[in-house]
């Protein structure tokens, strides 16, 4: 069948799929839409295309075509898809817009070997970078598309469309992997060791965090495990910052740019990923809800973090205690207006600042220009309350 009409019949089947469940941040900014679409003109094609050729390809439309079987169904993996081809609220691509920013902002080295030269450049870009833009993208969904499985321990017939579900859990983990090794395969073709090493080692990052957010989410866990703030950035930059950071890198490593243009470009993706996460964990906090909005939040967020480290293991404990229900279920409107009470959230305030300044400092020293002033704004964006 045509792919392209293959790909714009997806956008119809899955609109009408679930809109209310997602794995994707609600949190960000008011004005982030604006920022990225004014940065994705300067690198000269949406961020949506970076990984158009994959998301095109004949393998994936046949996965695809098994997806489209679990429309009308709860599984998170139609709403992975709908967001991939199309979401106006949420940037779901910005890594890739990032990477290739922060190609176009560092320029070409003057170390650039002859066999690399600034005509091969589109947009003030290398081939070489806008490829690594597609490959950080493809591992980035991959993950995503993993993280979609449905824990089905407990489940039984009674429950619902079980069999849905079991066809959902692998359709994600046969997606996902297609989609990691196509990420692979694009990152061999660089020719490139040190960039192979760095966004291996990304990969390794990744999913150490992920094994570290499902431990701490299992309940019995988060509520006894003592965990600091330091613990928390150490752990959420592993799922969450090394892939932009190490990407970063790896895209002046391609450049040829010193050891301290990388670290720099390295400092920025690993500051603003952890602003933004800080930012996305602060927003049930710090903005006003209606009454009528199911209240839930994770023990082992931000300002969470924050405030169990102030008060203490012991009084944390017994704030627990006091905010459960008759039924022993957790009232978690209560829990939120005792951690506002403290100083969790505004240290967390603080913090998410200090992200977003830590990361405009890192690209001071490359030159003045219109992809240096979008890197800037995004920083400002995703930490901006």
């Amino acid at each position: 069948m045509d792919i392209i009409w293959f790909r714009l019949s997806c956008i119809s089947l899955l609109n009408r799929g679930q809109r209310n469940i997602s794995i994707f941040s609600n949190a960000t900014p008011s004005n982030l839409n604006k920022v990225v679409s004014d940065a994705e003109k300067i690198v000269g094609y949406p961020t949506s295309f970076v990984s158009l050729r994959c998301l095109l390809s004949d393998e994936l439309s046949n996965v695809a075509m098994h997806v489209r079987k679990l429309v009308g169904t709860k599984h998170p993996l139609l709403s992975t898809a709908r967001g991939l081809i199309y979401d106006s609220r949420n940037n779901l691509q910005m890594r890739g817009l990032v990477v290739l920013l922060m190609s176009k902002a560092a320029g070409p080295s003057q170390h650039t070997a002859s066999d690399h030269l600034p005509q091969d450049m589109v947009s003030g870009i290398y081939p070489s970078q806008r490829n690594l833009a597609e490959v950080t993208e493809l591992i980035h969904t991959a993950f995503l598309v993993h993280r979609g499985i449905i824990n089905l321990k407990g489940w039984t017939n009674s429950d619902g469309p079980l069999k849905d579900m079991q066809f959902g859990n692998k359709m994600s983990v046969l997606s996902g992997d297609f989609l990691l090794a196509n990420a692979c395969t694009g990152l061999a073709q660089l020719n490139n060791t040190k960039v192979v090493e760095l966004i291996s080692s990304a990969i390794g990052d990744l999913v150490q965090g992920i094994y570290h957010e499902i431990h701490n989410s299992l309940e019995d866990n988060s509520l006894t495990d003592e965990i600091n703030m330091d613990m928390w950035e150490e752990q959420t930059f592993l799922s969450h910052g090394a892939l932009l950071a190490k990407s970063c890198q790896a895209a002046m490593e391609l450049a040829k740019h010193d050891k301290d243009a990388q670290g720099l470009a390295y400092k920025y993706g690993k500051h603003l990923s952890l602003g933004h996460k800080l930012n996305s964990d602060l927003q049930l906090f710090v903005k006003s809800s209606s009454s009528a909005d199911p209240v839930t939040f994770s023990f082992n967020s931000a300002p969470v973090v924050f405030h169990r480290q102030i008060v203490g293991q012991e009084t944390w404990c017994h704030q627990l205690q006091q905010a459960k229900t008759i039924g022993r279920q957790m009232d978690y409107t209560k829990l939120r207006s005792t951690i506002k009470l403290e100083k969790g959230v505004t240290s967390t305030i603080d913090l998410c600042r200090y992200h977003g300044n830590k990361a405009l400092e890192s690209i001071q020293c490359f030159p003045s220009s219109e992809a240096r002033s979008a890197l800037e704004n995004i920083a400002r964006a995703v930490t901006k309350f």
